[in-house]
């Protein structure tokens, strides 16, 4: 799975071997805050890793540009709730609302 930052979509790509679009994590940036809004994995691609990839993929990216991360999308704030190598990079309201 190759997943890359297709910026002029503002949104992350996760595509298999054969190039198939496996799932997309979309954001907005606001200065030095990105916003994580949404992550949508295909169908035929559930269960084999690809959000994961596409958190990860996203967060280090982040890391790297020095960035805030504001997390709206679920599922990156249930994976960031076992990934706490990011947590003083993530923004966070105390009581998280489901």
């Amino acid at each position: 799975m190759k997943v890359s930052d297709v910026a002029d979509k503002e949104r992350f790509e996760a595509r298999d071997d054969d190039g198939v679009l496996a799932g997309v994590l979309t954001y907005q940036v606001t200065g030095n805050v990105i916003a994580y809004t949404h992550t949508r994995v295909e169908p035929a691609f559930e269960g084999h890793g690809v959000g994961s990839a596409l958190a990860r993929a996203a967060m280090d990216d982040a890391r790297d540009r020095g960035r805030l991360v504001v997390p709206i999308c679920p599922f990156l704030g249930d994976w960031l709730d076992e990934h706490h190598e990011y947590d003083k990079i993530v923004a966070r309201q105390t009581r998280r609302v489901r």
